[in-house]
């Protein structure tokens, strides 16, 4: 099972949705809560930046050892995500763009072989490589949900 045809287009083309979420909203507008005890879109987008390399080190793993287990991410709880928060926008997404050509590469580099390896999360249990891209990729398109609907509330306050 090589990487599915929507897997592939999903990884070239699915985080250059961001840029086309945040429209012409400034850094400053982005980073606005709109509820105080949830991410705003900017802490959102920091959040996928940090991601990116955190999955390609679990490949990675799963590549170079039998069947590693990984915890749950938990962004809150990870030392480096304050770093990518403090980040200029236009660095998060360089960023996320240059760890998504990495991930690429590596995934469509792969054979057979070591595609069907896999790596055991604490919820979700055993999964192949195609099974960690589509989980990776689905947590993204939920936080580009989440930013959509960040960016029209802010629209909408913005308007009136």
């Amino acid at each position: 099972m090589f990487l599915s045809a929507s897997i592939r287009a999903r990884l070239r083309y699915q985080h250059q949705t961001i840029r086309e979420l945040i429209g012409h909203l400034t850094e400053q507008q982005l980073k606005r809560r709109i509820n105080p005890d949830k991410w705003s879109a900017f802490e959102n987008i920091a959040h996928l930046a940090c991601y990116h390399p955190l999955f390609l080190h679990r490949i990675e793993r799963i590549q170079r050892e039998d069947t590693p287990s990984f915890e749950s991410y938990v962004a809150d709880t990870d030392p480096a995500f304050p770093g990518y928060v403090q980040q200029p926008l236009s660095g998060l997404l360089a960023g996320i763009d240059g760890h998504r050509q990495t991930i690429l590469t590596l995934l469509e580099g792969m054979d057979e072989a070591t595609l069907q390896r896999k790596g055991r999360h604490a919820r979700y249990g055993l999964l192949t490589i195609p099974g960690w891209t589509e989980f990776f990729l689905l947590h993204e398109a939920h936080h580009l949900y989440t930013i959509f609907m960040l960016v029209q509330e802010l629209q909408k306050d913005l308007a009136e």
